[in-house]
Parts: structure tokens; C-alpha cells; sequence
């Protein structure tokens, strides 16, 4: 598997699947391999798939300095990766957690972005975050599902801190509660690295007020994409992400949740593969 040193000499890892155009891919979690995404759905089949594993999580190294799991910290990696994959611009996408870091590389280095796709992004970097009541009013769309009587009262304990995190609800952070999404789940933890998790939105990560001036005058165009049943982000907080790009578009997949390759694949790999074909000077697909 290709890998790459970063500055501090750590050693990097990332995946290639699938060929056509490369597509940087960064994972989120915060902080889980980037096994999670598979091949996106399919849409391997129609872009070549680089997922990084950050730092510390899937086939990376582990750093010397476990203070370089901040968020801003590994903007750096993601830069010294481009070059080692010799792309003078590139075409990124990054899903939940992973868009805070794309994000601050995007505000960093412009001028190496070709097009940007944020998946169910956390816009953290912009100072924004799903709140509680978020979570819950996106739940409250789940009333119908059999298991929800069990596993709304433990998520809203959970997200009212009275609870530990309960397997019973992570039926929320799907569209469809199927085989798929079970499996999907049951290798959250064992993928996770839980210390680097804890340090990626550590103090001092994010300075929104500079990001969002310097993402302002991103020349390149964004598709910031949410999942109507997701709770974090709900569509609305997504749209207002895409608010902070001066071409940005915004696109809502119907019943899909944090993982909306899983729930339409089909759906899902036709926007994004629009969205990154397009001629750049065609008008977008969909209003922001």
C-alpha cells in the first residue's frame, strides 16, 4: 500500500481503489480509519479512491507527539500527501469530522483545491456544531421505526450527558437499519483510535473568525452535501456551512442519515460524480 512520511517523519498510509481520476478522500469519525468508507458507495467505479489514514488510525504510524492529533495539526499531512501524489490541484472530499480538517487545508491552501465535496460535514472549523436539540429533532423523524420506543429516552440521556453512549441508538446515525448498517457499526470501535479522538477538536484547533475570511475567497467550487434524516448535521445547519463558500452549492439526500452512501448508493455516487465532472464553467446542478 502506498505511504508517505509526514514532516515530523510519521509515517502515512493511504488506500487506492478503484481508477479514472484521483479523488482524495479523508475519513472522518473523528479519528477512524478510513476502512469505514469502503469504496463510497461505488463510486470507486468512477473516480480513483486515495482514503488517508490520519495519523495514528488504520495502517498510519503512530505520531512521537499525540498532541499532533489536533485538528489544525495534520493540515500539514494532507499537504506533503498531495504533493507526494504529484497533484498540482486536487479534487477532495471529506466526510463528517474529516470536513473540519478540509476546511482549514482548503483556508490554508486554496490555491490546491480543485473542487471540494463536504459530506455530512461538521463545521466546526466555521464555529458551528449539531446541538443536542438538533440530534433529537432529527430522531424524533425515526418515530415510526420499531426500535425507536428503546432507543430515543437512551440517546436523549446520552445527549444530555446523564448516559454513557448506548449501541441501542445507533440506529439514528443511519437512514436504513439493516444488515448493512449493523455490520457497518459493529467496527466503529475497533477502528477508532479513542486517544486521537479525544484530541481532534482539542483547544486551540480552531480560529473560525480567520477561517472563514480565507474561505471566502475560495475561488474553487463546494458541494456541501447533507442527509435529510441526519442529526449532525441537520440540512439547515449544512446549508449554513455552504453559506461560508462563495460557490458553494448544497444538496439533501432524501431519507439518508450520517452515512449516505449506505442508505442510496446509487443516489449518492450520481451527485457526487455531477458534482465533480462538471465542466468548470457550467452552472451548478443545484441552487445553494
Amino acid at each position: 500500500m502506498p505511504a508517505f512520511s509526514a514532516v515530523d517523519g510519521t509515517r502515512l498510509v493511504y488506500h487506492l481503489r478503484g481508477d479514472g481520476e484521483p479523488l482524495a478522500v479523508l475519513p472522518g469519525g473523528p479519528m477512524r480509519a478510513s476502512a469505514y468508507l469502503g469504496d463510497l458507495g461505488g463510486l470507486a467505479g468512477r473516480r480513483r479512491l486515495a482514503l488517508l489514514d490520519l495519523r495514528g488510525t488504520g495502517e498510519s504510524a503512530v505520531p512521537a507527539d499525540p498532541a499532533t492529533y489536533r485538528c489544525d495539526r495534520m493540515v500539514g499531512d494532507v499537504e506533503v500527501w498531495r504533493a507526494h501524489m504529484g497533484l498540482e490541484r486536487m479534487d477532495l472530499l471529506a466526510h463528517s469530522a474529516g470536513a473540519a480538517l478540509a476546511m482549514l487545508y482548503a483556508a490554508r491552501h486554496p490555491e490546491r483545491i480543485r473542487r471540494l465535496v463536504l459530506i455530512t460535514p461538521n463545521p466546526s472549523a466555521l464555529g458551528m456544531r449539531a446541538t443536542p436539540q438538533d440530534r433529537l429533532a432529527a430522531a424524533r423523524l425515526r418515530a415510526n421505526e420499531p426500535w425507536f420506543a428503546d432507543a430515543f429516552p437512551a440517546f436523549r440521556a446520552w445527549l444530555a450527558g446523564e448516559a454513557a453512549f448506548d449501541d441501542v441508538f445507533l440506529p439514528f446515525f443511519y437512514g436504513r437499519w439493516d444488515d448493512t448498517a449493523r455490520a457497518h457499526a459493529e467496527a466503529e470501535l475497533e477502528q477508532t483510535n479513542e486517544e486521537a479522538e479525544e484530541r481532534y477538536f482539542a483547544d486551540g484547533a480552531f480560529t473560525p473568525e480567520a477561517t472563514r475570511r480565507a474561505l471566502a475567497a475560495l475561488a474553487a467550487p463546494v458541494l456541501v452535501y447533507a442527509g435529510e434524516a441526519d442529526g449532525g448535521p441537520r440540512p439547515d445547519l449544512a446549508r449554513r456551512t455552504a453559506q461560508a463558500f462563495p460557490k458553494a452549492e448544497f444538496t439533501v439526500q432524501p431519507g439518508a442519515g450520517h452515512y449516505p452512501w449506505l442508505d442510496d448508493p446509487e443516489w449518492f455516487t450520481g451527485r457526487i460524480a455531477a458534482f465533480l465532472d462538471r465542466a468548470e464553467d457550467s452552472a451548478p446542478l443545484s441552487a445553494r
